[in-house]
């Protein structure tokens, strides 16, 4: 079979980030859409080993102070307008989970930025690009369309300001993984923005226990 193929590359990419998000959304057992989901990932770990031959190593001509500097003024943006949103929607959770658990907040910022950040950023920005990137001339149709996407995956929350950040966000990450080439990059950069959500009292919609 010629994974490469334009045909079986739409295909895949209809299935894996069209078909797979919309379907979480219907009314069927929780186990069958974590065997999905766990089928879903292995076979792209499988394309990134095996057929695309991609190696995960760090790579040691990273700009980390030019990674920093981009990643801390937008986090300084984003820690303003969403301490302000919080403020004037509902102050009472302001700062709730790592005020009144304090643990649990530490738990969850290591757990979501080890087991959900790192495997999104795996398939939504390495997958995404290893395999689609040159089925598209225009980079920023391609930086549009990986933030559809990343958007569409947390449609399942059904809430509009969640449709809203992850676009934004998608948005950010694409960036990010055309400039840097890094998965761990991304990763930090997508892990920060999304602890301070939680951290800030935005946790609940994103579907963060409190």
């Amino acid at each position: 079979m010629d994974f490469q193929n334009t045909r079986y590359k739409l295909t895949e990419f209809f299935l894996i980030f069209i078909l797979m998000p919309v379907s979480l959304v219907l009314d069927y057992p929780i186990w069958l859409k974590l065997g999905l989901g766990l089928f879903g990932f292995l076979y792209i770990v499988w394309m990134l080993l095996r057929v695309e031959k991609q190696r995960f190593k760090l790579n040691e001509h990273l700009n980390w102070k030019a990674f920093w500097e981009r990643t801390l003024i937008l986090l300084a943006c984003i820690c303003v307008i969403t301490a302000v949103y919080v403020y004037f929607t509902d102050i009472s959770k302001l700062f709730i989970v790592p005020k009144t658990k304090p643990l649990l907040w530490l738990f969850i910022l290591f757990f979501y930025s080890v087991f959900s950040v790192y495997p999104q950023e795996l398939i939504y920005r390495t997958f995404f690009f290893v395999r689609y990137e040159s089925l598209f001339k225009n980079k920023n149709l391609l930086i549009f369309i990986n933030a559809i996407v990343f958007c569409l995956a947390h449609f399942f929350f059904q809430n509009v300001l969640v449709l809203v950040l992850t676009f934004l966000g998608g948005i950010l990450f694409a960036f990010t993984f055309i400039k840097t080439k890094s998965t761990l990059l991304v990763t930090i950069e997508h892990a920060i923005y999304g602890s301070w959500l939680f951290t800030i009292g935005m946790g609940e919609m994103l579907g963060f226990p409190v």
